[in-house]
């Protein structure tokens, strides 16, 4: 699986609510089926630590930062060197890279931190990321808080079922 298919989970927790269990099981069964592991690198992209994120926050499920920690622990483990993290050609060898992307720091960590923090730090009813994890303020709109009434996937609000 390419490691951008692992933002999947966030168009399933940000997408359409409302289908039938049955409807929800094909949709998971139909991602079992087309996702597979084809590649054995791993530069040290963001996207799974973003979705840990997301889903963390809109079900205030602590496994999601349980898995978060783990992978954390991972990259001290593993990508560690020097002056930094590298990435690894071969995760079943170990073989390392020699270079440490900008977005490790820019936006791996970042959502680590996120998963981490408590939903206060960067509120979702205030803020949207841009595709490289900026957080941009949601601007008000003729004297509202924000542009119109935040979007709460399930019906939950942010860190805590309801």
């Amino acid at each position: 699986m390419d490691e951008l298919a692992c933002f999947a989970p966030d168009m399933l927790a940000l997408g359409a609510s409302g289908y039938g269990p049955e409807k929800s099981e094909q949709i998971m069964n139909m991602a079992k089926e087309d996702m597979s592991v084809g590649t054995s690198w791993n530069i040290l992209r963001l996207e799974t630590v973003e979705s840990l994120m997301y889903l963390w926050r809109l079900t205030g499920n602590t496994t999601y930062q349980d898995w978060g920690w783990d992978i954390f622990q991972a990259f001290e483990k593993n990508f560690r060197v020097e002056f930094g993290y590298v990435g690894l050609r071969d995760v079943n060898t170990g073989e390392k890279g020699n270079m440490m992307q900008s977005f490790f720091l820019a936006e791996t960590l970042k959502y680590l931190y996120l998963l981490f923090s408590p939903p206060s730090v960067i509120s979702f009813e205030d803020w949207v990321f841009n595709t490289e994890a900026h957080p941009l303020r949601i601007a008000p709109v003729n004297g509202n808080k924000g542009i119109g009434t935040p979007v709460r996937p399930f019906g939950r609000k942010q860190g805590k079922p309801e």
